[in-house]
């Protein structure tokens, strides 16, 4: 039985913080969704923490997988999902009551919508750095925040999925989408609430190591 929403969680030793992104999504007032976490090779506990929801709630499903990186954490769970419409959430950030329901009324009033994304609240640095040349910090409104997409399953596999890169696999996307003439719109409210306060996210990793950072750490995950 398919659902509205599929949400993707990919996550890697964030047990200390995926409650908050679950219990955000729980608490939503729009209930048609499945959640799917992927486990991209945490060592720190974070599954017993994911199975303490999923046991409780059959919405919500929990899959392990060897370390590949967010993006083929997200393709793999796009792969157990059964909504009409992916939609991300990182393990470090949460959603606020109301994100799901303006997304499903927005789509509900215009069925043709294949991508919607945007907008975000900023908790902490408000600059990442830039995907072309790592060295430069730019505004995060200036940027594509992949967590906040939601994108149409025929058009995800049509894309066939995130590019595995080191860093920007987001933007990557979505220039992909605009390249074919997807139907895409932007929210103004924002309902996601991304966190920049941990050390070891890529956005941190790239500003103070660049590229050569992240593929380190992805070496040795």
């Amino acid at each position: 039985m398919s659902t509205f929403f599929s949400i993707i969680i990919p996550t890697f030793n964030r047990g200390h913080v995926i409650g908050r992104a679950i219990e955000s999504v729980i608490a939503q007032d729009f209930d048609d969704w499945e959640m799917i976490v992927i486990d991209d090779g945490s060592l720190d506990g974070t599954g017993d923490i994911v199975r303490q929801y999923s046991d409780r709630d059959n919405r919500i499903s929990y899959h392990y997988s060897e370390n590949q990186g967010a993006a083929a954490a997200r393709n793999l769970g796009s792969s157990f999902s059964s909504g009409k419409y992916f939609t991300f959430l990182d393990s470090d950030d949460e959603y606020l009551p109301n994100h799901l329901s303006l997304r499903a009324e927005m789509i509900s009033a215009e069925p043709a919508i294949e991508l919607l994304h945007g907008n975000a609240e900023i908790i902490g640095e408000q600059f990442v750095a830039d995907r072309f040349d790592t060295s430069k910090l730019i505004p995060i409104s200036d940027c594509i925040i992949g967590g906040t997409f939601f994108i149409r399953r025929d058009l995800f596999k049509r894309l066939g999925g995130f590019t595995d890169m080191p860093y920007g696999d987001d933007n990557d996307l979505f220039n992909r989408a605009s390249e074919i003439g997807a139907l895409i719109k932007k929210v103004n409210t924002p309902t996601y609430r991304y966190y920049r306060t941990e050390a070891d996210t890529l956005t941190a990793i790239a500003a103070r190591e660049g590229i050569t950072g992240i593929e380190k750490i992805r070496i040795h995950a």
